[in-house]
């Protein structure tokens, strides 16, 4: 009896004809020819001149190790998607893959129909070269300018979870997805192979994973390719999956295995899909891969100066540099790149020969101009009910208390139901859903589960649309990939570990203001839209460790025309939020709001237009109406904070009667900014109307406080302001106790309303005794009595 790698060396020795073996090698060698070029060369693209010191680039920028391996991938993907009219998209996991990629949607005519300046010739090779890592040119990694990409080479660890994010809801889609081995040692990679526990191959499509090893990192070897190969088939066994490999340095033997292991994996494809979508078997099935182990640099040159290169960790970036200068290295690089027979590969006029060119597949099916790579032609818009009918009805504020998050529930139900047929639109959360209050989505989905489902399992279903699973890094990895072939999606989390994917954020956040800026021909997707609750203000039962709200600071850092941040202050104005991000385009949306019951303080009426504008006067808590000229300024941005702030406008009405304050809310973080910085910045002039420009701004903020100056350091009334935040207190206590460590609390804003109005000076001793004596009640209370104090539990807005 043969195992599966014998039997795939059995087959695979006749598999290609000898001139079916010599065009596929050929075809090889352009694009690894290619591939050094872009990497070393200026110009004389085709040597038909003796190579000098001036054709070479001055620096020398990019990575050669693991392109070899990537474009024979390439070369065999592009010939079973001829063989079998695939539907099929390359996702280069290994970072500094770029030459590869560049010089095969150059070969298959792609890149230069998307750039007609780097046209199919000779002219067009000799800027093809010239661009790659140079200023005005391109990156070294796989970006947004190339063709045929999802996927952003310039980080590590998410190419799977972006693989299976794109076949969700995707059944004839194929992503074949390049692990390097260096990528493999990653967090985020080593979950994501747990992705196939949620892939239905009745609905979805598949996932060809490749991992590729070479043996190396930048200066060591990589710790998937020293364990033997017995210990590395059982870790892909383990993980669900059925490895074949291929594995070799000979190229006409790994040619034919490659051809044998490929038509294998695909006819494993073809059964497990037809299995269940006409045999009705939905049982989680084990899914082939490929280990795919060749030479470092494979090709390259074997030894430079002496030390060996290829199959070595030298060869991982440029094998050699100091071309100009060392007439040595000169040589060796016009012997490397003629090695590749460059005059058997081009016409005279720089083309790829015609007998390659048969090799590409026709129009859609190229690689490099799949649609589903740039989802913005595939998307459809959402079906979406009228967000307005999930109203809270709020007869007066404050006369009502709700868990905000339900009524986006149920709308975001809806748009599940209204939007089945489409199968575009999926939740992702990682084990919070029903936590989060979104419950009410299980009243039309399930959540994914491949695996056993026993009687006591709540909600569980191989047809569910939730997207649930303990990784931060493979929620955000499968929603980029879903948007990115163009559906839609939703991102529910809390907000404090949300920073596990800060990175992530980063490269995504990049991709849309390179596409944004640079890239027409890429057209819009969906927004990543995230819900952060269970929100630092609100964590009091978790403590200190769950008490974060800094990922809004972080998200400030991007470009302004790529994100969002709203801090809805009730239901109401989350509804009407939730409803315009998921209608958006090109943008991150950040969306932050207790799941806590509280104090409903907008009608949907007002909730709208509140929104509408971003921030507003709340005139129904001011006092300042009748001439319009306030003593101070009490503004608040989320929903606690609001809390606080009407709380402590409550104390000052009654305290002092004849204070005149302005009531602001924010809801729109970045309508703070000038409209210079941020196109949603208002106008200095209505800034400065509703801040004014010489009276005392109190501000209750969510988060980080100096967050607040940051945006509004430019502003007229900005040395009036005084801003209260989260300070990095908290610990396990009481809701009340939590914003009382960081001086957020209604009384402390009190006492700063009462130390900056000037004509309240001779009241200062009274009333700050009074917030005082309040504060030392509340520590004796809730010391005592593990809560919080009536007043504070049973406050109302009665005005």
């Amino acid at each position: 009896m043969m195992n599966g790698d014998q039997m795939i060396e059995s087959q695979a020795k006749n598999l290609l004809s000898e001139k079916e073996m010599e065009l596929i090698n050929a075809y090889w060698r352009a694009a690894n020819y290619l591939s050094v070029g872009q990497i070393y060369l200026l110009d004389n693209p085709l040597l038909k001149k003796a190579l000098k010191p001036e054709h070479v680039k001055p620096r020398l920028l990019g990575h050669w190790g693991t392109t070899p391996g990537l474009n024979f991938i390439y070369v065999h993907l592009n010939r079973i998607i001829k063989a079998r009219d695939l539907d099929m998209i390359y996702i280069a996991g290994p970072g500094h893959g770029g030459p590869a990629l560049v010089s095969n949607v150059w070969l298959e005519g792609t890149y230069s129909e998307y750039y007609p300046d780097v046209s199919f010739d000779e002219q067009g090779m000799k800027r093809l070269f010239r661009q790659f890592s140079f200023p005005g040119g391109i990156p070294s990694h796989v970006a947004p300018e190339t063709p045929g990409s999802i996927h952003e080479g310039g980080e590590l660890g998410y190419a799977l979870s972006h693989a299976y994010g794109a076949v969700f809801d995707n059944p004839d889609l194929v992503a074949a997805c390049v692990v390097g081995d260096g990528e493999a040692e990653t967090g985020p990679l080593a979950t994501a192979w747990h992705s196939n526990k949620f892939l239905n191959p009745k609905r979805d499509g598949a996932v060809l994973p490749i991992l590729h090893l070479n043996g190396y990192k930048i200066a060591n070897p990589t710790v998937l390719a020293r364990i033997s190969h017995e210990e590395l088939e059982n870790l892909m066994i383990g993980y669900g999956y059925k490895p074949y490999f291929v594995e070799g340095s000979d190229p006409e033997a790994m040619h034919q295995k490659m051809v044998a292991t490929l038509d294998s994996c695909f006819d494993e494809i073809r059964d497990i899909q037809y299995r269940a979508r006409i045999d009705g078997d939905v049982e989680r099935p084990r899914w082939p891969m490929i280990v795919l182990r060749s030479p470092k640099g494979w090709t390259g040159p074997k030894e430079v100066d002496g030390k060996k290169t290829e199959d070595n960790w030298r060869s991982h970036q440029v094998p050699f540099s100091n071309v100009r200068e060392n007439p040595e290295h000169l040589m060796l690089l016009e012997s490397w790149m003629k090695s590749y027979k460059p005059e058997e590969l081009f016409t005279e006029e720089g083309a790829l020969k015609a007998e390659l060119q048969e090799l590409v597949p026709e129009g859609k099916r190229r690689m490099g101009d799949n649609p589903h790579a740039n989802g913005g032609l595939l998307l459809q818009k959402l079906r979406m009910p009228d967000f307005q009918e999930y109203a809270i009805d709020v007869p007066k504020p404050g006369s009502v208390i709700a868990e905000a998050p339900r009524p986006m529930a149920r709308f975001l139900r809806d748009i599940m139901k209204r939007n089945a047929s489409a199968a575009n639109f999926r939740v992702f959360g990682p084990d919070e859903t029903a936590s989060n209050r979104l419950s009410a989505l299980f009243e039309e989905t399930e959540r994914v589960w491949m695996g056993e489902i026993i009687p006591e399992d709540d909600h569980l279903s191989p047809d569910g649309k939730v997207m649930e699973i303990l990784s931060e890094h493979t929620c955000q990895g499968w929603l980029e990939g879903y948007l990115l072939t163009g559906r839609h999606g939703f991102f529910s989390c809390y907000e404090a570990f949300i920073h596990i994917i800060d990175s992530m954020f980063n490269q995504h956040a990049k991709w849309l203001k390179v596409t944004n800026d640079e890239i027409p021909w890429r057209r819009p997707i969906a927004s990543l839209n995230y819900f952060l609750t269970s929100h630092v203000w609100r964590q009091d039962h978790n403590g200190f460790s769950h008490q974060d709200p800094g990922f809004i600071d972080h998200v400030v850092n991007k470009k302004a025309d790529v994100i969002r941040i709203y801090l809805p202050p009730d239901a109401n104005t989350l509804l009407s939020v939730t409803d315009h991000c998921l209608r958006s385009r090109n943008y991150i949306n950040v969306i932050v709001a207790g799941k806590q019951p509280a104090y409903q303080w907008l009608d949907m009426d007002a909730a709208v237009k509140h929104c509408t504008s971003g921030i507003g006067i709340w005139e129904w808590a001011s006092n300042d109406t009748d001439d319009g000229d306030p003593d101070v300024v009490m503004a608040c941005a989320g929903d606690v904070p609001t809390l606080e702030t009407l709380a402590a406008v409550d104390i000052l009405r009654r305290q002092i009667p004849d204070l005149k304050i302005r009531v602001v809310n924010v809801v729109d973080l970045m309508t703070l900014q000038p409209e210079e910085e941020h196109p949603h910045g208002l106008k200095d002039r209505h800034f400065d109307d509703i801040f004014t420009t010489d009276k005392p701004i109190i501000f209750a903020y969510h988060g980080y406080p100096w967050l607040i100056h940051r945006l509004t350091y430019r502003r007229t009334n900005h040395k009036n302001l005084h801003v209260r935040g989260y300070k990095e207190e908290g610990t396990t206590t009481t809701p009340f106790d939590m914003v009382v460590m960081n001086d957020l609390d209604r009384f402390h804003l009190v006492a700063d309303v009462v130390d900056r109005v000037p004509r309240l000076r001779q009241r200062a001793a009274y009333v700050k005794q009074y917030v005082r004596d309040r504060l030392i009640d509340h520590k004796e209370y809730i010391c005592k009595h593990g809560q919080d104090m009536p007043e504070i539990q049973d406050w109302k807005w009665e005005w």
